[in-house]
């Protein structure tokens, strides 16, 4: 047997009233019925009971009937479960008491998500939380197409930072990838598309995506550590050398431009050899005396 599709519920707007223009009407009930309880104590006629009876039926129909809204705010209308509209008008309102009113807030909610234990797509275990900023656009889909909205958003929100934390590496991606760390906009922007096609079917929107928290896991946090100091030292190595290389270069080209020394292939050797120790060692050079010539 094929599955039922899903009905989709679309927002609509419901036919509600004033609830100002039925409050006045609602104190002209009021006085009308204490008017007729006063003469159906005075005459205890049965047509002044009947009018009582039938204007306190309709007092009470008014008075149930009676809700108030806030800004940002809307009610869905359903008459024996079948949705009749949403009233967003805020202020006082009113509608046949059988009508059921369901209040949802159409504010922008804020959601700080929990630090999830993930895999990078390096496999790397990391941590890594979102905070996510979200609010209802369609009443009707929020409350019928789905169980819970608020729910259904939470575990949404955690699945998409699973899915997005599986296709970018922590740091240090092959051939200029984008990283968690080093391009967090880009996540947080793909982060953002991914959730609001997931949260749609509730009425949803994603206003706004950032990542809160990311680190490396406790358990390889320390080996990571170690690997990022050696990381800089060769990269702050790498540096000295190529500028200690530059600085001899330009010492050899200086000298045999201002004829000051010439050197032959042996001692331009000897020279490169000591500036460059001098330029990329780890302590200051202790200088040495030469009392014979190069050779000795």
């Amino acid at each position: 047997m094929a599955a039922t599709a899903l009905s989709h519920t679309q927002e609509r707007k419901a036919n509600t009233s004033n609830g100002g223009m039925m409050l006045l009407a609602t104190l002209i009930v009021l006085v009308a019925l204490i008017w007729m309880t006063i003469e159906l104590i005075r005459y205890e006629d049965g047509v002044t009971l009947l009018g009582v009876v039938v204007l306190t039926t309709i007092f009470l129909l008014q008075i149930c009937g009676f809700y108030t809204l806030q800004p940002n705010e809307g009610a869905a209308i359903t008459l024996f479960g079948n949705y009749k509209g949403t009233d967003r008008t805020p202020g006082l309102r009113w509608m046949l008491p059988w009508y059921t009113r369901k209040k949802i807030s159409l504010r922008v909610r804020n959601v700080t998500g929990e630090k999830l234990k993930v895999n990078d797509k390096r496999g790397n275990p990391i941590e890594i939380a979102a905070v996510v900023v979200w609010r209802v656009t369609d009443t009707a889909q929020a409350l019928f197409d789905v169980d819970d909205y608020q729910t259904f958003v939470d575990i949404q929100i955690e699945t998409a930072v699973r899915e997005i934390a599986s296709h970018f590496s922590y740091d240090h991606a092959e051939h200029d990838e984008p990283t968690l760390r080093g391009d967090a906009d880009q996540v947080s922007t793909l982060l953002r598309e991914k959730l609001q096609e997931r949260v749609a079917v509730a009425g949803v929107v994603i206003d706004e995506t950032k990542l809160s928290h990311l680190a490396y896991a406790p358990e390889i946090a320390s080996a990571m550590l170690r690997r990022q100091q050696a990381e800089a030292v060769l990269a702050a190595r790498r540096f000295i050398v190529q500028g200690a290389v530059e600085m001899v270069q330009h010492a050899l080209e200086q000298l045999s431009e201002r004829d000051i020394v010439r050197l032959d292939d042996e001692r331009r050797a000897t020279m490169v050899s000591n500036l460059l120790v001098v330029l990329c060692g780890d302590r200051d050079a202790q200088p040495v005396v030469n009392a014979g010539s190069l050779y000795q």
